[in-house]
Formats: C-alpha cells, sequence, structure tokens
C-alpha cells in the first residue's frame, strides 16, 4: 500500500476543482509578462512550482493554449464553472505544474525567489527585495 503525504492543498473559487500536492515546492516566481496580466486581470500572477508527478487533481478544468513570448505553448488550466486560473504547464519545465500561488489554501510561507518578464512591470511596481529578476524569460 503507497501512503499518500499530503503537502499542499488548494482549489478554485467556486470549489468544482480541487488538487493536493504530495511534494514541497521547488520555488515561487512572480511573471509580470502581459499574458500574465491578461489571465489574471491584474499586474502579475503569482506561481509556485511543484513537481508535477506529486499533483492530483479531482474535478474537471478547462485549458486554454496561448503561445509564451519563445513562440512556445503554454498551458494554461482554469476552473470553467468558476473562471479561476489554477495553474499553468510550460514546455521548458515540463517537470513541473507551475500553480496558481493564489489558489493554495495555505499561502503563508509563499516566498517569491525571482521575478520574469520584469521589462513588462507595469511602472507602478517596484522590484521586489530579494528576488532575481529578469527582463524577459529565465527558461
Amino acid at each position: 500500500m503507497i501512503e499518500h503525504s499530503c503537502q499542499a492543498t488548494g482549489g478554485c473559487l467556486c470549489g468544482a476543482v480541487r488538487y493536493e500536492l504530495s511534494a514541497g515546492p521547488v520555488f515561487t516566481a512572480i511573471c509580470h509578462c502581459r499574458n500574465c496580466q491578461r489571465q489574471t486581470g491584474s499586474a502579475f500572477s503569482i506561481v509556485t512550482g511543484y513537481p508535477a508527478a506529486a499533483y492530483v487533481q479531482t474535478g474537471e478544468s478547462s485549458i486554454f493554449v496561448d503561445r509564451g513570448a519563445s513562440g512556445r505553448p503554454v498551458e494554461r488550466h482554469f476552473c470553467g464553472r468558476c473562471g479561476s486560473a489554477l495553474l499553468s504547464r510550460i514546455e521548458p519545465l515540463p517537470e513541473l505544474v507551475l500553480i496558481k500561488s493564489g489558489t493554495l489554501d495555505d499561502v503563508a510561507a509563499l516566498d517569491p525567489v525571482i521575478e520574469v518578464f520584469c521589462a513588462s512591470r507595469m511602472a507602478f511596481l517596484p522590484e521586489l527585495p530579494g528576488t532575481e529578476s529578469f527582463e524577459r524569460s529565465n527558461v
């Protein structure tokens, strides 16, 4: 019998989609790209990378595939019922799921270490102290 050790849980606004993560986070990042700004309806997206093999979802999400600045596909998973953005999958990091950090049940330990697509950072936002910043992507 395999034991399932839950490290984190989360889900969408309406509760139709829930997930569990059986491993800890690899990193937390802030993305300032225009597509993340549009998807969140905000100034940026905060994502926490987890091993894809540790991700288990209940409920069905919808997927929108767009193209990143590199031209490679970005899978954007969201709840088809309430519209909550849940996670992204990107070709350069197939071993990870990039969880939209606001969907985590416990956000107390979030500590962004990197900011990407800073060239698109909204002018009123300062650089977050202690993060490594990139004008475009770092992957």
